[in-house]
């Protein structure tokens, strides 16, 4: 089983918002074998708090124009670690330090990186990235 078109779409819209509001190693990965309740998680960071806030409101804007809300939305607050839970798709925006402490992806490493088709190659960095740990 791996994640559906549709969560892959959500997921790239998302990504695409995150990275026009300068987020930092944009990753998909389909966790849809491991995870019961999702197909993907997509983890971004951001430097500061502010920025983490920012990325979330981008996201939330973009995918609130094809009538997606999120069932569930946690530390919005601290600004640290923000996640956005659209059911089968669950947004991770971390302040880096709070991304390299958690490491999420060397959690998840044996699920497929989601190419998100960003154009300048994010995607394929921050792939690059989960292969070598």
């Amino acid at each position: 089983m791996t994640a559906t078109d549709s969560s892959i779409a959500t997921a790239r819209h998302a990504a695409r918002a995150a990275a026009e509001k300068l987020a930092e190693d944009i990753v998909a990965l389909d966790v849809s074998e491991r995870l019961a309740l999702a197909d993907v998680f997509l983890i971004a960071s951001a430097p500061s708090e502010r920025q983490v806030n920012a990325i979330v409101d981008g996201i939330e804007d973009e995918l609130s124009k094809f009538d997606l809300k999120p069932v569930r939305r946690e530390g919005r607050s601290g600004g640290r670690w923000v996640l956005l839970d659209y059911a089968d798709v669950i947004i991770h925006v971390q302040h880096e330090e709070d991304r390299v402490f958690y490491a999420l992806e060397r959690l998840w490493k044996d699920c497929p990186v989601v190419d998100l088709q960003l154009g300048d190659d994010v995607s394929a960095k921050a792939s690059a990235a989960t292969e070598t740990e």
